[in-house]
């Protein structure tokens, strides 16, 4: 950031006017940051990979049901066998499932089971652009027929596609209330543990949640005018995303101003100077999240490509706040809003003696060795890798703790019936090929017989049930045998369905790990070899963000495995973890080597590297618990997507903090000395032989912030 423009943010005029256009930015956000769940888009279609089979299945399905039709399974069952009384009051439930708002087409039922203990009904419900939000209330209709019809001992539940997404939508329910005050209780409690003062925290906090409810604002403004798509689970990132990315920003912010203090008898040029220093590198990390965030859009998934410009516009947001009202804010209140470490004119600067400094002092006589065993050790931890099974959860290992009761009704149905009603094989084709596609589906390995097909105009449906759970490896690989043998009737045959998606949603997620990945390397390759200048230093950072990942992955799924018990991870798991690891995770590289930069002009990297650390090593420790505290939080929700993935992310925020690069990239500084900076100016400037670096942290007082 120029100087001027740091003055110009700084100036004790202007900094009433930018806390007035705040206040307004604040009217805007509670106006329209307050409906974006009024924009979420759950409908199916939302969710899938655009161009798959069962996406096209999906849409195909509109002439013979409304597209964002789910099937609800209610399921009787009664130990010992079901009376004549049991089915009679079935029939009348069926019938007056008939009746309730959204049903569409015939419920089907009540068959009783071969067994002769259980009983199951298929209803047919058009969501609408609800999705699943309307799930809930639908299964709450059910039960109160059901409820109000039941004999003692006759057991009801509610599966299927709705009862799966009735306890997904509960299991989501208040979800960003109950995020926002989570996030905001666990940063709230670093803040004060990092500052030390009573008063200090609630600034960063109120900008944070300023920029929360503006980029609420902005993405709802979006969705509803410009067709960008937000679901929950874009939503919920979201406010996650914006408090700790912004709190991070902040805390670089706040370290660098209160140095500035210490050196400047008035706020407002303190506050200009901080800004022209720390403000390159904050812009610098910024975008680098913002632009890793879009690399989103190249995902084949449509909940994947949503994520993408919500995450960017949250973070662009948040970091428009933290160099714009935070600084209006800090000057406005003045020294005392440090209270009780107020840092006056001329004191001295306590990190030339931290423990960051120490840690440089034990780095630096011999940082190969640190940075060899500190990379065999991370490198190590790769091999978890295999342990990692990201091919889909089925719907029981979705959730965690007790089971829903959608996972409860799949037992029961599954223990009594062949096949899964709820979860039918939709195949759809030529009308004239309608006996060749059910003979043929009918013949495959892993379903029940083909129903008679329905056929409408010059097109055909034909249905049929897996003999296997819906979600399960023998499940997919029966739709593999559907599609293939399918192939051979002619025509234009397409196979959809719950299992299908399922399916296609894989083999997206693994092509999206192929191309977003490498896409979010190239980016964040350009932008540190930009920012640093030099060849050299963007290559060896991107490698040690590499090993943190993998570092991170391993032991994630060390744990999902042999501690936590978790039966997978969803296929698109990776990719995610990736996106925020590797994103949020260059921040640390960003804040600790342009620091590293600027005093390497002055006294040569292998002392900028003391001096860096230590003036650095304070607040990036800071920063990684509040990012890894944010995305702990995801870990409380009864999913295991958003468990695993608040762990794996937070176990790589710290990992990055703690050891990548405050260990491994200092002792790499130390270690490589100026040929870090090829070809850059910096690499023909040698370092002092034989300096001292407690001598150069003890006079080196004019650009060490405080930790």
């Amino acid at each position: 950031m120029t100087r001027s423009v740091a003055r110009a943010l700084s100036h004790h005029r202007l900094k009433w006017v930018v806390l007035v256009v705040w206040v307004g930015i604040l009217a805007f956000g509670v106006i329209f940051g307050s409906r974006i769940s009024d924009a979420s888009n759950n409908e199916a279609s939302s969710w899938l990979p655009g161009d798959a089979e069962s996406t096209e299945a999906l849409e195909a399905l509109g002439t013979f049901q409304p597209p964002d039709a789910l099937t609800a399974l209610v399921v009787y069952e009664r130990s010992g066998g079901i009376s004549a009384s049991d089915t009679q009051a079935a029939a009348s439930d069926a019938e007056e499932f008939a009746g309730l708002e959204g049903v569409t087409g015939e419920v089907q039922g009540p068959f009783p089971s071969d067994d002769g203990e259980a009983l199951q009904t298929v209803v047919t419900f058009d969501l609408g652009s609800e999705g699943w939000e309307r799930a809930p209330d639908i299964a709450d209709d059910i039960h109160a027929i059901s409820d109000a019809s039941a004999a003692d001992g006759l057991e009801m539940y509610i599966t299927g596609p709705i009862g799966n997404a009735a306890d997904s939508a509960e299991a989501f329910a208040g979800i960003d209330s109950t995020l926002l005050f989570a996030t905001l209780g666990v940063v709230i409690l670093i803040l004060l543990l990092t500052y030390r003062s009573p008063v200090l925290w609630f600034l960063p906090i109120l900008s944070a949640v300023l920029a929360l409810f503006a980029a609420q604002g902005v993405i709802y403004l979006l969705a509803t005018h410009a067709g960008l798509t937000v679901n929950d689970q874009s939503s919920s990132i979201l406010t996650v995303l914006v408090i700790g990315a912004g709190t991070d920003y902040a805390l670089l912010l706040v370290a660098r101003y209160r140095e500035e203090l210490r050196l400047h008898a008035d706020r407002h040029e303190a506050m200009t100077e901080a800004l022209h220093r720390a403000g390159p590198a904050m812009i610098a990390s910024g975008s680098t999240v913002v632009l890793g965030m879009l690399c989103l859009l190249a995902a084949s998934m449509n909940s994947t490509q949503g994520l993408g410009p919500v995450a960017a516009i949250g973070v662009a947001v948040a970091l428009l706040a933290m160099t714009t009202l935070l600084p209006a804010l800090l000057v406005i209140c003045g020294r005392w809003v440090f209270w009780p470490f107020r840092p006056a004119h001329g004191s001295p600067e306590p990190t030339t003696t931290g423990v960051w400094s120490r840690v440089g002092r034990v780095i630096s006589p011999r940082p190969r060795l640190v940075w060899v065993v500190t990379t065999v050790l991370l490198g190590a931890a790769w091999l978890g890798l295999p342990s990692l099974d990201a091919t889909g959860l089925t719907t029981a290992e979705g959730f965690r703790g007790d089971s829903p009761e959608s996972v409860q009704g799949e037992a029961v149905q599954a223990a009594h019936f062949e096949g899964d009603a709820g979860n039918l094989v939709q195949i759809i084709g030529p009308a004239a090929d309608a006996g060749a596609i059910a003979e043929t589906a009918g013949s495959t390995e892993g379903v029940t017989p083909a129903g008679e097909a329905r056929v409408v105009d010059d097109t055909a449906l034909v249905t049929v049930a897996l003999t296997d759970s819906a979600i399960s490896q023998p499940a997919y690989d029966t739709i593999e045998r559907l599609r293939s043998s399918l192939d051979t009737v002619g025509g234009d045959v397409i196979v959809g369905g719950n299992t299908a998606i399922q399916l296609d949603i894989q083999e997206a997620s693994q092509r999206d790990n192929l191309v977003v990945i490498p896409l979010i390397l190239l980016v964040v390759l350009l932008i540190l070899g930009l920012l640093l200048r030099a060849i050299v230093a963007a290559v060896v950072l991107l490698l040690t963000v590499v090993l943190s990942f993998g570092s991170a992955l391993g032991i994630s799924a060390l744990f999902f495995e042999h501690v936590f018990g978790f039966g997978g991870a969803d296929s698109s798991f990776p990719l995610f973890v990736f996106v925020f690891l590797v994103a949020l995770g260059i921040d640390y590289n960003i804040f600790l080597m342009t620091r590293v930069r600027e005093e390497a002009l002055d006294h040569g990297t292998r002392r900028g590297a003391q001096i860096g650390l230590a003036a650095t090593g304070g607040v990036i420790t800071s920063a990684g618990f509040v990012l890894a505290a944010t995305f702990a939080v995801l870990a409380t929700l009864p999913l295991t997507f958003l468990t695993e993935m608040g762990f794996a992310v937070a176990l790589g925020v710290l990992l990055d903090t703690m050891i990548v690069r405050s260990v491994l990239v200092t002792a790499l500084n130390f270690d490589l000395g100026r040929v870090m900076w090829w070809p850059s100016s910096l690499w023909h400037k040698r370092d002092d032989a034989g300096h001292d670096e407690v001598a150069a942290l003890s006079t080196h007082t004019d650009r060490t912030p405080v930790s």
